[in-house]
């Protein structure tokens, strides 16, 4: 790479991390009518079982198990009971074991590919999600105005906070090349293309170095690339042909870096976000990031946003897809739906038995 390259990426770099620095302070109170738009309501429950899933190689995970466990003997609680994920197993069979024991509350400590899991088990129950965020993103704690650098206000939330019904979002993955098919929940932003593409090729040294600017890197070097041939149906309406980079399905919009990436995107009303990304050059990109960052009404034919329940994309060609930040898989066929108040979330909003407030 030569060094002018070099210093061009930088330059990028540096940029984004003010312009985001710039978009947390103004766009804080902004994000939250979208992310707390529904009503929350008192647990009512003066004794809770608590089960926690917890990543235990997450940098926090020993300070986080201690402050729940503290939090819990303050209370009177019995003891909350542990469930480690690992490298082979990223929660199914432990959320499974923790349903066994029916909890009022399942406390999720890790990153997004944790909460991603527990989500997929808790939808469509009564018991209800806490949000310890120890990942890189932490998009959903974000969109439900946690603040993730505070462990120990997001114990007090999980365990003390009120709670409220959000949607969640289905995708079914289907390559006709190799004959897979899987489907996931997701609960923030899923989409297929160069999104994806980026994700998979972030450095993940420079991703433990700088946290989520280690995206950035990886988004400039993707940046130059052709557009792909697609065919979108919103909703069951007829199919219609697009050249695309990207698309996004966005449940809720706010991402790190105090991004507000799609400011229309409600958490809890019932539909998705599409968003239909075509650039066909820098120009295209840079257009494109001042709308997202200005929050520019005007139209720009190269950026679209549609509303739906269910998109279903075909593509003649194997594209790259992502879930909430996670790589899953080459597609030929992807069909997404929205899953209407199906998951309980514990947000901020009474004090605890300690005298802490979880606000």
């Amino acid at each position: 790479m030569s060094d002018w390259i070099l210093y061009l990426l930088i330059a990028v770099a540096l940029a984004f991390a003010i312009s985001s620095w710039w978009g947390v302070r103004r766009l804080k109170a902004l994000h939250m009518r979208s992310a707390v738009a529904g009503e929350a309501y008192d647990p009512g429950l003066e004794k809770q079982r608590v089960a926690v899933i917890i990543n235990p190689i997450k940098a926090r995970a020993a300070e986080a198990r201690a402050s729940i466990q503290r939090a819990c003997l303050t209370a009177g609680w019995d003891e909350p009971v542990f469930y480690e994920t690992t490298a082979e197993d990223p929660g199914f069979t432990q959320m499974q074991a923790a349903l066994a024991t029916k909890p009022d509350v399942v406390l999720v400590g890790g990153g997004d590919g944790t909460v991603r899991v527990a989500a997929e088990a808790l939808a469509h129950t009564e018991v209800a999600m806490g949000l310890i965020p120890l990942g890189t993103g932490n998009l959903l704690a974000r969109n439900v105005d946690l603040d993730v650098a505070d462990l120990h206000g997001c114990v007090q939330t999980a365990l003390f906070g009120r709670q409220r019904t959000i949607d969640t979002a289905r995708m079914a993955i289907e390559n006709s090349r190799t004959g897979t098919y899987s489907e996931h929940v997701f609960l923030v932003i899923a989409g297929i293309g160069m999104d994806a593409e980026v994700l998979a090729d972030t450095n993940d040294g420079l991703k433990k170095a700088v946290g989520w600017l280690a995206y950035t890197e990886s988004g400039m070097r993707h940046l130059p690339g052709r557009r792909k041939k697609v065919s979108i149906s919103l909703d069951g309406n007829p199919e219609q042909v697009r050249n695309i980079r990207s698309v996004l399905f966005a449940n809720c919009g706010l991402v790190p870096g105090g991004i507000d990436f799609i400011p229309q995107a409600m958490i809890d009303d019932g539909m998705l976000d599409v968003v239909v990304m075509s650039p066909r050059s820098a120009l295209g990109w840079l257009l494109m990031y001042g709308k997202i960052m200005f929050k520019h009404s005007g139209k720009l034919p190269i950026m679209t946003v549609y509303r739906s329940g269910r998109i279903v994309i075909k593509c003649p060609e194997p594209m790259p897809t992502q879930l909430d930040g996670d790589t899953s898989g080459e597609a030929t066929k992807l069909t997404v739906q929205v899953q209407p108040g199906s998951l309980l979330v514990r947000v901020r909003g009474i004090s605890g038995p300690d005298g802490g407030t979880a606000v």
